[in-house]
């Protein structure tokens, strides 16, 4: 391994100037799923997933490293993996990334599918911290057929809600974008426990193809600023406003 923490690039960097991936393939499974390819393994390696080797030691010294030139961060785990998986139940390295990142005076930002397994580290979040989940779905048989393995809808919505309730930053990912009629019902069902949305497009997928973005576009703003919502419009989605 020749490093763990990294600068994203593309698409990646508009959510984390830094992030670190702590798991090799996720057990999700999401069926839009971009990591399998961008990890150059196939569908079924990627379900299949282990602790990246020597992840843990590499942490310790980039945090080091990167301290002097980051500040506190903040790093965000993980991009091409979910930080609270189920192996993460076995391993916890989650939690001893979140000590190590702290003990270096990083900032943590978590982006899951989880859901209620990631309140097992809440004790740890300290200010500056963030707690944010990818939401594609409101109806849990929908969220089954595309994320077969991730946290039902409802359970990543009050993990949220328990997050923003302890006084840790929420924000939510809508991206991938599935069905926009679903992604505008999450909005209506989480504002009041969300500090930011992110919203996106649903990329290097035949769905895409099926949506009007420009109609997508106006009313995800619009009810985002009737609501009194912050937000920020992904680049892929802003060029259809």
């Amino acid at each position: 391994m020749t490093t763990a923490i990294y600068e994203p690039k593309g698409r990646a960097r508009e959510y984390s100037e830094l992030a670190c991936n702590l798991y090799r393939g996720c057990g999700h499974q999401c069926v839009y799923c971009y990591a399998p390819k961008a990890t150059f393994q196939d569908r079924a390696s990627f379900a299949n997933p282990e602790p990246r080797k020597g992840v843990i030691e590499q942490l310790q010294k980039d945090a080091s490293k990167f301290a002097q030139t980051h500040g506190t961060g903040p790093v965000l785990l993980c991009f091409s993996t979910d930080p609270y998986q189920p192996i993460n139940d076995i391993h916890q390295l989650t939690r001893r990334a979140i000590l190590i990142l702290h003990s270096h005076c990083f900032n943590v930002t978590i982006l899951t599918k989880g859901g209620s397994r990631a309140q097992a580290d809440f004790d740890l979040y300290r200010p500056g911290d963030e707690f944010a989940t990818t939401l594609t779905f409101v109806d849990s048989a929908k969220s089954l057929a595309w994320e077969p393995n991730a946290a039902y809808p409802g359970d990543r919505m009050e993990t949220l809600k328990k997050a923003h309730d302890m006084g840790i930053r929420t924000w939510v990912s809508l991206e991938p974008v599935i069905e926009p009629a679903e992604t505008l019902e999450i909005i209506r069902q989480t504002h009041q426990f969300i500090d930011l949305y992110k919203v996106g497009t649903l990329n290097n997928h035949p769905q895409a193809n099926k949506i009007d973005w420009t109609k997508f576009a106006k009313d995800a703003t619009t009810l985002l600023e009737e609501l009194d919502c912050r937000f920020y419009i992904k680049k892929d989605l802003r060029r259809y406003l």
